[in-house]
């Protein structure tokens, strides 16, 4: 009878097993007068390549579970990253304190080089200028 479920059957709906055993143990047993009270499946032995297709499918569960925590927190950070940058573009004065706490933390570390980022207005107005007139 229990080979007849898959293991997850077996495992989720004991209850209906256990029933469906008893109605088959009931019509064998009523031509001797005896009834069976109860029947509980209380231990399955399963053959040792079960055992391991059972250790392979609840791993690649876990992957699978690890992989769509990760997923949904990379959408997160990327929706506070877009959040972050319609902020700064909304507000030119978030920008320039943005700026001023980077050159802070740069200055703060022991490196010997800073490199100080240039808004593009000012390098397309230095390419005007440099450009050769005709």
């Amino acid at each position: 009878m229990l080979g007849q479920h898959e293991l997850d059957e077996m495992l989720s709906e004991r209850e209906k097993l256990n029933s469906d055993i008893q109605v088959i143990l009931d019509e064998q047993t009523d031509a001797w007068g005896i009834k069976v009270s109860n029947v509980e499946i209380k231990h399955v032995d399963l053959d040792e390549s079960m055992v391991r297709a059972i250790a392979k499918q609840a791993e690649a569960e876990r992957v699978r579970r690890a992989k769509i925590i990760h997923a949904e927190g990379e959408l997160q950070a990327s929706e506070k990253l877009l959040g972050a940058a319609r902020t700064l573009v909304q507000e030119p004065q978030a920008m320039q304190l943005r700026y001023m706490q980077t050159l802070t933390e740069i200055a703060g570390d022991k490196s010997s080089t800073i490199v100080f980022p240039l808004p593009m207005e000012l390098l397309d107005a230095m390419r005007s200028f440099a450009k050769p007139r005709e």
